[in-house]
Parts: C-alpha cells; sequence; structure tokens
C-alpha cells in the first residue's frame, strides 16, 4: 500500500495537527516534530507485514504550503550562490597572492577581510587544488 512513499497534509487542531494520509487514514500527533515516526507507526499498525521504516514521508500543511516552497526554493538558491561566492573569493585570493604576489595585508585591505580569513582561503583553495 505506502511501500515507498506516503503524501501526508497536516491539518492544525487543538491538541495539535491531523495527518491525513488519505480519504480514510489519518493519525494525530502533537507537534510536528514527531509526524513521521507517527506516521510510520500509524502504517505498521494497519499494515503490520511490511517494514516502514524507510517510507520518505512527505508532510505538507493544509495552509501556507506554496510560501514554504517558496521559501525553501530561496534558501537553496542563497546556498548555491554562496558557494559560488566562495569559490570565486578562493580563485581572487589566489589569483592576488601567487599570480599578482600581493602581500597578505595588502590582500586583506583590498578584498575587506582579515588576514587571518585571507590565509584560511589560501589554505581553503589549496587544499580544494589537491583534492
Amino acid at each position: 500500500m505506502w511501500e515507498d512513499e506516503v503524501l501526508v497534509t497536516a491539518r492544525r487542531w487543538v491538541h495539535g495537527w491531523e495527518l491525513i494520509l488519505g480519504e480514510n487514514d489519518a493519525t494525530q500527533v502533537r507537534t510536528l516534530a514527531h509526524a513521521e515516526s507517527q506516521v510510520r507507526d500509524y502504517l505498521d499498525t494497519i499494515d503490520p507485514d511490511v517494514d516502514h521504516s524507510n517510507v520518505k514521508v512527505f508532510l505538507v500543511p493544509e495552509e501556507g504550503a506554496e510560501e514554504i516552497r517558496l521559501a525553501q526554493e530561496a534558501r537553496v538558491e542563497a546556498e548555491q550562490a554562496a558557494a559560488r561566492a566562495a569559490e570565486q573569493i578562493r580563485g581572487v585570493v589566489t589569483n592576488l597572492r601567487t599570480v599578482r604576489g600581493y602581500s597578505l595585508s595588502d590582500t586583506a585591505a583590498l578584498l575587506g577581510v582579515t588576514r587571518a580569513r585571507v590565509s584560511q582561503l589560501e589554505r581553503s583553495a589549496k587544499a580544494k587544488a589537491d583534492a
């Protein structure tokens, strides 16, 4: 029945959350932090012959799902941009220090960071190059 994944709609109610798995299947939980384990326990109860420990639970709130999705996408985009920026700054540090021969102090002043940060970026760039 639900051997790989299950979409669960979370609906608030006075004692916590109702977790709706389908038209005739629902369970309850006080906080959403325990929703996945509660869903698996519920699945074990209605279908005890199947191991549900690896079932992927997709939890969706009854209200606000779109704004949560947009916020999660924005977070992922920001993380990707931060990774690209980190790669770029390591490249700039390598260029300034190794190719152009700028001092640690001058490189730090140009980038608006501390000398310690420049050293850290150099080590990080070297470790990535050696990997």
